[in-house]
């Protein structure tokens, strides 16, 4: 997800120095519809290598896979630019298109194999923010160079969100009813990434005295499960049901401040403009530092959790940007 949501400032400089720009963006089907939120991107085809490749033997499978190509192979492109790096990108999406392909040299590439599959390879600094890299990428492989902060276009993503039902039976009022309120994410695609359960419920507590009650997001049943033991006793906290990626970022672009893990939801807050504070445990943060037009603050590294008294006091720095911007 952090991956899609850091490519549409490319897409952004597409359009900006390509008028007329057409875009077809292949996306893993559980986040493909992040690519339809930005207006220049004309056709969205969803692939879903992560379910695939557990029975890629199958009949089922082997029939997704022949619609996928067909879709992939109706048009011939100007150029078929892969981003990602990494041999299945390479390998089971660019090189299956029709069009000059573009991707990473070897010394760019996150996996340098991949580089063998394109015609156009580019070299671009591996160890610089995600959104600089794709965009460097994009103009190399189209003839322009990227300028000025990140557009990430999200302008579809404006309208505010609406009361919704929660699993324990509870309705949650929407920002007009509960007023201000903090974006948590602490749940991650790795357990390496997780920060101490004593540490979040600390910045809970402080959110909730504040004034600015936590509203925790979950996606899978074990994440459900540790949001609702860290939201336990925190005052004025709620837990988000699962709900369609759209839902959920006008929930956070409602919020008043975010604090969360390296995760799709956090760098999807600092992309909105929310005021954001990022916590990294197992990921170097200069390849995905949280980016976006407002406040945004990446604490910790690989290896180096942030200390409790880190995040509190990077929270309390967002809660009073937000705040002032509100006065302002």
């Amino acid at each position: 997800m952090g991956d899609l949501i850091h490519t549409l400032p490319a897409v952004s400089d597409m359009a900006a120095h390509l008028p007329g720009v057409r875009v077809d963006w292949v996306a893993e089907q559980s986040f493909a519809e992040i690519p339809t939120w930005h207006p220049a991107v004309e056709r969205v085809v969803p692939v879903a290598l992560r379910r695939w490749r557990k029975a890629w033997w199958t009949r089922p499978v082997r029939t997704e896979w022949k619609a996928y190509l067909r879709l992939l192979r109706e048009r011939r492109y100007d150029a078929v630019i892969d981003s990602q790096g990494l041999i299945k990108s390479a390998a089971l999406v660019a090189a299956r298109a029709h069009g000059p392909r573009h991707g990473l040299d070897w010394h760019s590439a996150r996996e340098p194999l991949a580089s063998v599959f394109y015609q156009h390879k580019h070299r671009v600094e591996p160890m610089q923010a995600a959104v600089t890299r794709y965009r460097k990428l994009a103009g190399l492989a189209l003839g322009y160079a990227p300028s000025g902060p990140p557009q990430f276009s999200l302008q579809a993503l404006q309208e505010p969100p609406t009361p919704l039902r929660l699993d324990d039976g509870r309705l949650w009022p929407g920002p007009e009813g509960v007023g201000e309120f903090a974006a948590i994410m602490p749940s991650a695609s790795r357990d390496p990434k997780l920060w101490p359960v004593d540490d979040w419920r600390a910045v809970l507590r402080w959110l909730a005295g504040a004034g600015c009650p936590p509203v925790l997001f979950a996606g899978n049943a074990e994440e459900r499960a540790r949001a609702q033991a860290l939201a336990e006793g925190i005052a004025g906290a709620w837990v988000m049901p699962r709900m369609p990626l759209a839902d959920t970022a006008r929930v956070v672009n409602a919020a008043t401040v975010t604090v969360g893990l390296d995760s799709g939801i956090t760098h999807l807050s600092a992309a909105l403009g929310r005021p954001t504070v990022g916590i990294y445990c197992a990921t170097p943060v200069v390849r995905t530092p949280m980016t976006g037009p407002g406040f945004c603050l990446s604490l910790g590294d690989r290896g180096r959790p942030p200390s409790r008294a880190e995040v509190l006091a990077g929270a309390e720095q967002a809660l009073a940007t937000a705040r002032g911007q509100a006065a302002a």
